[in-house]
């Protein structure tokens, strides 16, 4: 996640690197570094300019003259700005009304079907019961891609196939949610180009028709400096009350994530990656500024890491461990747990320090594909008495597994280290924290 900033960024710091102190001259060299890190990264040259300006202002003062480390110093007014840039704090969702409505438009292939998924997951995880709601009458495919997820996530929808009428279908909608006790509404409408104004009457139409408590726009944070100006023209007709980053795991260069918030003076409120319905995650700007500035974010990791790991689990699991009973088969439970959590490349980067070394390494969710086959291709006897494996046993699993039998053994003198090791730590440990192993 803006790797290519975070880069330019740390170089333009170096301008500061073994100084006594910020003078006029090296902070001018700084600034300039980092004013054309945001315009690489696709920000509107005005806003980058007096993004610069700001920090400038406060670099000269006396109190910064005068610091023992101008570098660090400077990493902290940049990351203060970047901060306030993209809206300071947290903005959340007002669910105080039932049933609470929550509009979601966007682009055509901004990702607003799968974030209405993600948002009834993550809905449901608050003890909400939402109801999606299948707006798009466009798209053939649309009212099947929500109907899926709704299943998958285990959400009720409402879908209405021969009716051509989107105000219709919503106004129906929000019928049967106050008839079965749905506190909360998502409605996918059609994707749209800001341009279209037939189509940007027809979710003008939408907003008037139902009232909505909050309306969300969704922008591919991939897109840069054209979401931003699409989101200007949609909240000129819209009004909205907060904006959805998508995408962030692919080659995201910056621009939306840090214009968006001060070109529409609306609140970037949820942030989305992949494909898995809970990746979504509420938007911090400073943790952002942060991982920008490659200093990680623990705050978030520690909260994915609640979300999955269930307490009463933890503590047997940590009964287990410390009678050196951890077996193969909460291995792998741990193992499916961590991977819902999100893809595994951007949870490392969250721990300072390991963005930059990351960079080149391939880690992706099939990075523990190799362990869960070797462990799948065991009987359930196997995995709870790992000291059952004899050869005969080995070379089964090898076969199923697609693995050799130097593979099968070295997977499990790994394991046997990492038990004792947890044995170990299991003091202080937390479930779910394990050693790496190799694929």
């Amino acid at each position: 996640m803006f790797n290519s900033l975070s880069e330019k960024l740390e170089s333009a710091f170096k301008h500061l690197k073994g100084q006594s102190r910020i003078n006029d001259l090296n902070v001018a060299n700084t600034l300039k570094d980092i004013r054309k890190a945001l315009l690489d990264a696709d920000v509107n040259f005005k806003i980058a300019k007096e993004f610069t300006d700001k920090i400038k202002e406060k670099a000269i003062g006396e109190k910064v003259i005068n610091a023992i480390s101008p570098g660090q110093l400077m990493v902290k007014i940049v990351q203060d700005e970047l901060t306030t840039l993209m809206g300071s704090a947290a903005s959340l969702l007002d669910l105080s009304k039932s049933p609470t409505i929550i509009l979601v438009a966007g682009l055509q292939g901004s990702g607003k079907t799968t974030f209405s998924g993600k948002l009834a997951t993550y809905l449901k995880a608050q003890k909400k019961s939402p109801l999606l709601v299948a707006a798009d009458i466009y798209r053939p495919a649309a009212m099947d891609q929500l109907t899926v997820l709704a299943e998958q996530v285990g959400v009720d929808i409402f879908v209405e196939r021969e009716n051509k009428n989107a105000v219709s279908i919503v106004q129906n909608a929000l019928v049967y949610a106050k008839a079965n006790n749905k506190n909360v509404i998502i409605v996918d409408t059609a994707g749209r180009l800001a341009v279209d104004e037939v189509m940007m009457n027809e979710v003008a139409d939408i907003k008037a028709a139902i009232n909505p408590q909050e309306i969300l726009f969704v922008v591919d944070a991939m897109t840069g400096q054209d979401a931003v100006n699409t989101a200007k023209v949609f909240n000129e007709r819209l009004d909205f009350t907060g904006v959805v980053l998508t995408k962030l795991d692919g080659d995201t260069r910056g621009g939306a994530a840090l214009s968006i918030k001060y070109t529409v003076d609306k609140p970037i409120k949820f942030m989305s990656s992949g494909e898995k319905m809970e990746t979504l995650d509420i938007f911090y700007p400073d943790r952002m500024a942060q991982r920008i500035l490659g200093m990680g974010d623990i705050s978030s990791l520690v909260e994915k890491a609640q979300a999955q790991f269930d307490e009463a689990e933890a503590k047997k699991l940590e009964k287990k461990i410390r009678k050196n009973q951890f077996d193969f088969e909460d291995f792998l439970t741990q193992i499916q747990q961590i991977k819902k959590m999100g893809n595994i490349k951007d949870l490392m980067g969250m721990i300072p320090g390991m963005g930059k070394s990351l960079k080149d390494v391939d880690i992706n969710d099939n990075s523990f594909k190799g362990v869960e086959a070797i462990i799948q291709s065991m009987t359930v006897l196997e995995r709870r008495n790992p000291d059952l494996l004899s050869p005969s046993r080995k070379q089964r699993i090898a076969k199923g597994s697609g693995k050799d039998i130097g593979e099968i053994n070295a997977f499990i003198k790994q394991f046997d280290q990492m038990k004792q090791m947890m044995k170990q730590m299991s003091g202080g440990m937390v479930p779910g924290k394990m050693p790496g192993l190799r694929r």
